[in-house]
C-alpha cells in the first residue's frame, strides 16, 4: 500500500496538479493538508473519476484536511479529542477548533493528516497554541499507543517545525523564528519520547519539503524539511521504501510543498499472524 502527505496549499487551484500525481506515482491513500476550501466546494468528481473517496475537514477558505484514497476508510474522526482551538483575542475553552486534523483507518493502519498551526512568531498567541496543539497531540498519541500498540499508526503531514539545523538551508535566517525554536523542537521530538519515528529520515536521511515562493527560494534550493510522517514502531515494521517527491514544486502553479511518500508491506503483516503449518 502507497501512503502518502501532501500539502497542496488549495486542492481547487491545483486539482488537475494533485490528481494526476496520485495516479502516476499509484498512490492508494493521501493524506491532503491545506486543502483550503467548505465540504462543499471541494472537487469531489476529479477524484472520483480517478478512483479515489474523499473524506474532509474543512471550514472556511483556510487551513482543511483530508484523506483520499481507493481503498475503503473506516472509523473516520475529525479532530482528535483534546484538540485545543483558537481565536485571536479569543481566550478561555470556547474558541473554536481549526480545521487541522483528520483521522481514517485504511487496511488495518490508522492514519491521521495533520496541518500543525504555524505559531506566526515567537511570543504570539498563536506560537503558545501551536506548542499547546502538539503537548495535547502527544498525549492523545500516547494514549493510542497504549490502547492498540499492535495497530499500525502513522500522523503525517505539515508539523511546521524544521527538528534539526540540517532541515533549512541556513539557520543564520531563522535565528529567533518559528520553525526551529527550541520550544518547538523538543514539542516534535517528544512524539518519538512516546514511541513514533519518522519513518522517512531513516532511509532518506537527506531533503528538503516546502520552499517559499518568494525570492527563487526552489531554484536556489534554499528550503526547509517541514513534512513529515511519524509511524509507531508497527507502522514502521511496514515500511519497504520512502521518497520525497522534489519534482512536484516544479512546473506550473505547484504547492509550496510536495509530497512524502512511504510503501508499506501488507503481506509482511498478514503472514505474521498465520498459523504455522508443518
Amino acid at each position: 500500500m502507497r501512503v502518502a502527505t501532501y500539502n497542496v496549499n488549495s486542492v481547487r487551484a491545483r486539482v488537475g496538479r494533485v490528481v494526476d500525481w496520485l495516479v502516476r506515482e499509484d498512490v492508494d491513500v493521501a493524506g491532503l493538508q491545506e486543502i483550503k476550501c467548505k465540504p462543499e466546494q471541494f472537487p469531489y468528481d476529479a477524484f472520483r473519476e480517478a478512483g479515489y473517496e474523499v473524506e474532509l475537514h474543512g471550514l472556511s477558505q483556510w487551513n482543511g484536511v483530508a484523506f483520499v484514497s481507493r481503498l475503503p476508510m473506516e472509523d473516520v474522526e475529525i479532530t482528535f479529542p483534546s484538540q485545543p482551538g483558537f481565536a485571536k483575542g479569543q481566550e478561555g475553552p470556547d474558541q473554536p477548533k481549526e480545521a487541522r486534523a483528520i483521522g481514517v483507518t485504511v487496511e488495518g493502519v490508522r492514519l491521521w493528516s495533520l496541518y500543525v498551526p504555524n505559531g506566526r512568531e515567537l511570543g504570539d498567541p498563536h506560537y503558545d497554541y501551536k506548542l499547546d496543539w502538539l503537548s495535547k497531540l502527544a498525549a492523545e498519541t500516547e494514549a493510542w499507543l497504549a490502547a492498540r500498540p499492535d495497530q499500525p499508526l502513522a500522523l503525517m503531514g505539515d508539523w511546521n517545525v524544521a527538528p534539526l539545523d540540517s532541515d533549512v538551508w541556513d539557520m543564520s535566517v531563522f535565528e529567533g523564528h518559528t520553525h526551529v525554536s527550541q520550544p518547538e523542537r523538543d514539542a516534535f521530538f517528544r512524539f518519538e519520547e512516546v514511541g513514533l519515528t519518522d519513518v522517512v529520515r531513516s532511509r532518506l536521511p537527506d531533503g528538503y519539503t516546502y520552499w517559499d515562493y518568494k525570492q527563487l527560494r526552489f531554484p536556489k534550493n534554499e528550503g526547509m524539511r517541514i513534512d513529515f510522517i511519524l509511524g509507531s514502531k508497527a507502522f514502521d515494521g511496514l515500511v519497504t521504501s520512502a521518497a520525497i517527491h522534489r519534482d512536484e514544486r516544479k512546473g506550473d502553479a505547484p504547492s509550496d510543498h510536495v509530497p512524502v511518500v512511504v510503501d508499506l508491506d501488507l503481506e509482511t503483516e498478514l503472514d505474521d499472524d498465520r498459523p504455522m503449518i508443518f
